[in-house]
């Protein structure tokens, strides 16, 4: 092994060969470096104790320099020399490294054992949702508006069947009922993530049931209130890409997250696309559009993002259209000082702007089905044009995709729905 006086251009001048060699220095017992064929340059230290050779390694040249290098050896080899008298002082490096690692390492296996709620949040939405989901953001809105701020220091192993019940009765209590049953849905799914990564040995939730039944939604609006909430949008409290995508989901019958998600490149004359990432089933679907929903749409060339917040190049946030509709539904009433109102019980007043009984954007979607299977278009061809998936061996043997039928079908619900905002 060759000895050298090390300075910065001897080192630069050690050049990589076809295998590994090592360089000691001078005056500097154990201190040398290894060049790998790579051309990587290592500093290392070299001592023996107890009877046993220990190597290790100091940092890579330059990133570590030569005058750190010789820091850290010299710090090292004091404690080798104290070893070597007996003293209190005295370590060897190598082994004292070696236990801390293990020691680390077993703190965090405890610590991923025993991780508290707020942190079973964290690794569920990052190493579940994310992946598997493309509503993960609600599952984060859930779980930190209604469970961390409960349980967020405790342990997750500590949470008790009958905690889960009375959070859920809570939520019940304040009168969300569906967000209750939601709750433990995105509640039931992280503990049972935290036992296939062996995070836990048990569930909480098992056995818990949803605290209400599931309402089958069958909202549908009628000629008169599709009437008066076409011409109330133009008046609400929305912005202008809220008001005309809520409307382009009565036109075109498609998901309200797969509208305000839209983009100009999915727009091809009066078709739109939306791709299989986008879509709720996976499944690419060619929506046909309409002179209303053109309209609705407005200019494409190199729009981007067709519903867009001021100021923003991403789309909305896919529940920022039921957001609106339930915020006008309830719009509260302010004085001239833009001060609540409040009646005599102290209830604060406030007013319907939609001027229809309550409804969610995606009751527009089950309207316009409707209006469609008034018009004597059959299930299978509404069911395409809502690109609901085939059930049974129809879905292995029938792969048309029913375009003229779906053109058909929207043409005929915009002439309806043009008569029955018109009044005429």
């Amino acid at each position: 092994m060759k000895k050298k006086i090390f300075d910065d251009l001897t080192i630069r001048n050690l050049k990589p060969v076809e295998s590994l060699y090592s360089c000691m220095a001078e005056k500097e017992l154990g201190f040398g470096i290894r060049v790998y064929p790579s051309g990587t340059k290592t500093f290392f230290y070299q001592y023996k104790a107890d009877g046993q050779r220990r190597f290790m390694t100091l940092g890579d040249y330059p990133t570590t320099t030569l005058k750190k290098a010789r820091e850290i050896y010299q710090t090292e080899m004091a404690k080798v020399k104290a070893l070597r008298r007996g003293s209190k002082d005295g370590i060897d490096p190598v082994l004292a490294n070696k236990k801390e690692r293990e020691r680390r390492v077993t703190e965090e296996l405890v610590h991923n054992k025993s991780p508290n709620i707020s942190e079973l949040v964290q690794e569920f939405i990052e190493k579940h949702s994310k992946n598997n989901k493309k509503s993960w953001k609600e599952d984060k809105r859930c779980l930190e508006k209604e469970v961390i701020p409960l349980w967020g220091s405790r342990k997750a192993k500590d949470i008790t069947k009958r905690e889960v019940v009375l959070l859920l009765e809570d939520i019940v209590k304040r009168g969300s009922p569906v967000m209750a049953n939601n709750t433990l849905e995105k509640i039931r799914k992280m503990f049972n993530f935290a036992i296939e990564r062996d995070i836990l040995e048990h569930t909480p939730c098992y056995g818990v049931k949803k605290p209400t039944k599931k309402e089958h939604k069958d909202r549908v609006l009628t000629d008169s209130e599709i009437k008066v909430v076409w011409q109330s949008i133009d008046g609400a409290g929305m912005s202008d890409p809220i008001k005309r995508a809520l409307k382009l989901i009565l036109v075109t019958a498609q998901r309200p997250g797969e509208v305000i998600g839209m983009h100009s490149n999915e727009i091809d004359g009066n078709w739109w696309t939306i791709p299989a990432e986008r879509a709720k089933n996976g499944k690419t679907h060619r929506v046909f559009l309409t002179p209303t929903a053109l309209s609705l749409i407005g200019e494409t060339t190199d729009k981007g993002y067709i519903f867009i917040a001021a100021r923003c190049v991403k789309p909305m946030e896919s529940n920022a259209v039921a957001y609106a509709v339930r915020r006008n539904l309830d719009w509260p009433q302010l004085d001239l000082k833009n001060n609540p109102i409040f009646d005599k019980e102290g209830r604060q007043l406030t007013e319907n702007r939609l001027m229809v009984d309550k409804f969610t954007p995606h009751d527009f979607r089950r309207t316009a089905a409707t209006g469609m299977g008034s018009l004597r278009f059959s299930d299978e061809i509404i069911d395409a044009v809502l690109n609901h998936v085939k059930k049974g061996v129809i879905s292995i043997y029938n792969r048309h995709e029913y375009n003229d039928e779906k053109k058909e079908a929207l043409r005929a619900w915009e002439q309806k729905l043009l008569v029955v905002i018109s009044g005429h």
